[in-house]
């Protein structure tokens, strides 16, 4: 029986107690909020099923979904219950073709495939057969909403543009240390521009701070390490999650927290990037400077696996990774040779001339020992004696004491913004006591605003207070003990062991024909000694610091060292 009814519906005949089910749907989540056109939709479609005298057994509401494409839950929950083997419903129901399918081709191929398993598609407003002249003509009905749907695309993606271009957000989810602040009403329309979040902003400001320099104990934390040392003191996202190594990347490449939020970047549905010329940049409050900023990005790229090989910081040689060409800035990797009397000796040779030729680098090549030792004997002479360590750690104290004059200034600014609101609050609600005013809802709101600021402010002032530690000077015996240990480590023991020691306070060692600069920085020198470890091998930083100046880090000669 149940045969002999899809049978007749998808034949056309009109009559019969026909299974039914109902499909509503609104391509906005604002559409569903105002909770008019899916009712409307609703009660159409239930009408129309009585007025047949067919049986709506269920519905199925897509609040919020574009039509576009398939990539909608209760659209496949639907079409894979109309296709069981149990045959539940003779028709889908509509209210229009273009609530089922915006796009020509994808309404005709889910049409084809509900008829194979004997269920048909029923618009209440644009009722039509299965004659060649009427499925034509809801082809050409098909077309015409899907050009209306790219058309309406279009229109609403230039005017979020020109909203982009005034200033103005356009309400796609506010980044971790920020938040909408409405700035203007144009009609019904509400304007709004992101402002800085001060507690969260100080979230932001210390993954960076991390990820730049670490927590005062330690070298520069990578990623991952980022990630633990967050979830393990109590910090969680906007949402109350943890953080991930996701989110934490997201937040370090985000251009925003240097005040340059960019819109139309990405295709929205496929998300592949759009041509640069295309993107709208408006400027925001930066909570990150630029400098900052650069550097990480420039780290980020150099611990990419991509750029920095495994065997950069795990391998058997002394200086992989470390020593480059000084002529081309290619790396001086192992290469070997073997004498007349049959002796193998290995080198240090620019890798850019090994694969290019000498078109590409004249090249140059040294002896594996001789630069291991020139090296090591050199750092041990210059760089990890008492008196050079100090002179170093003396300018990074110089350089910290400056920081902490401007943190100071910012606690004392939000100790004033704590205050004053602690005091606004006391006199209104002495107001209210002395019967001077009534708490209405005017003065309600007032006094919920003057809390919100002060816990805010107090947030950002107790997260300052506890991150920030005054600079203190390194013992003179702790700088004797840290050149003492950096002279036997880096001479003894195997080579990653040794490796991981030179790769904490060194960036590069550049390689000429008659002399080696070795570059290093001063900041995470000085965190190594003062937390008298070596920080993890693989995270280094690249700023040249504690060879600023030619003087600061005199070269010396491979004939020297060879004589």
């Amino acid at each position: 029986m149940a045969k002999m009814l899809r049978n007749r519906v998808t034949e056309g005949e009109p009559s019969g107690a026909l299974r039914a089910c109902a499909y509503l749907r609104v391509s906005t989540g604002r559409q569903a909020e105002s909770d008019l056109s899916i009712p409307d939709q609703r009660k159409q479609v239930a009408a129309f099923c009585a007025n047949k005298g067919w049986s709506l057994l269920s519905e199925y509401v897509e609040p919020g979904a574009s039509a576009m494409d398939d990539n909608r839950a209760e659209f496949q929950r639907m079409v894979e219950r109309a296709t069981d083997d149990d045959h539940p419903f003779d028709v889908i129901v509509v209210h229009s073709f273009s609530r089922f399918f915006r796009d020509a081709f994808g309404l005709e191929m889910y049409i084809r495939r509900l008829a194979k398993a004997g269920v048909r598609l029923v618009s209440i407003t644009q009722e039509l057969g299965d004659d060649p002249a009427q499925v034509m003509m809801r082809q050409v009905i098909a077309l015409f909403d899907e050009y209306q749907s790219k058309e309406n695309a279009k229109h609403v993606l230039r005017a979020m543009n020109e909203n982009a271009r005034q200033g103005f957000y356009n309400g796609s989810p506010v980044p971790l240390g920020y938040r909408t602040e409405e700035t203007e009403k144009r009609g019904t329309k509400v304007k709004k521009k992101l402002v800085v979040d001060p507690a969260e902003a100080e979230t932001i400001r210390l993954i960076f701070r991390l990820y730049s320099h670490g927590d005062g104990q330690s070298g520069a934390l990578g990623l991952k390490r980022v990630v633990s040392w967050l979830n393990e003191r109590g910090y969680r996202t906007r949402k109350g999650a943890r953080f991930g190594v996701a989110t934490v990347h997201t937040i370090l490449t985000n251009s925003v927290y240097i005040g340059e939020w960019v819109f139309n970047k990405r295709e929205s549905r496929t998300q592949r990037e759009k041509p640069v010329d295309q993107w709208i940049t408006v400027e925001v409050p930066p909570i990150i400077d630029r400098a900052q900023f650069d550097a990480v990005q420039a780290t980020l790229k150099a611990h990419n696996p991509r750029v920095t090989a495994p065997r950069v910081v795990t391998g058997p040689v002394l200086l992989t990774g470390l020593a480059t060409c000084a002529s081309c800035d290619g790396a001086m990797t192992m290469r070997t040779g073997t004498s007349k009397s049959g002796k193998v000796h290995k080198y240090y040779a620019c890798s850019t001339c090994f694969r290019k030729g000498k078109t590409a680098c004249k090249g140059r090549s040294v002896r594996m020992d001789t630069l291991d030792d020139l090296v090591v004997e050199q750092l041990s002479a210059r760089l990890f004696t008492t008196e050079r360590l100090t002179a170093i750690l003396a300018a990074a104290f110089s350089r910290r004491a400056e920081k902490a004059v401007e943190v100071d200034r910012r606690v004392v600014s939000l100790q004033r913004e704590v205050t004053d609101a602690a005091d606004k609050l006391k006199r209104l609600y002495r107001m209210v006591e002395d019967d001077i005013a009534d708490l209405d809802d005017i003065l309600k709101d007032r006094i919920a605003s003057l809390k919100g600021d002060r816990e805010r402010a107090q947030a950002a002032l107790d997260r300052i207070q506890a991150q920030t530690a005054p600079p203190t000077e390194i013992p003179l015996a702790a700088i004797e003990q840290f050149g003492r240990t950096m002279r036997e480590n880096i001479r003894n023991g195997e080579i990653p062991f040794r490796k991981s020691y030179l790769r904490a306070v060194i960036d590069r060692i550049e390689v000429g024909d008659n002399s080696i600069r070795i570059i290093g920085d001063s900041a995470t020198l000085e965190q190594v000694i003062a937390g008298k470890t070596v920080p993890e091998a693989g995270v280094r930083s690249f700023e040249r610091k504690w060879r600023s100046l030619g003087e600061s880090n005199p070269c010396f000669s491979l004939e020297r060292a060879a004589s």
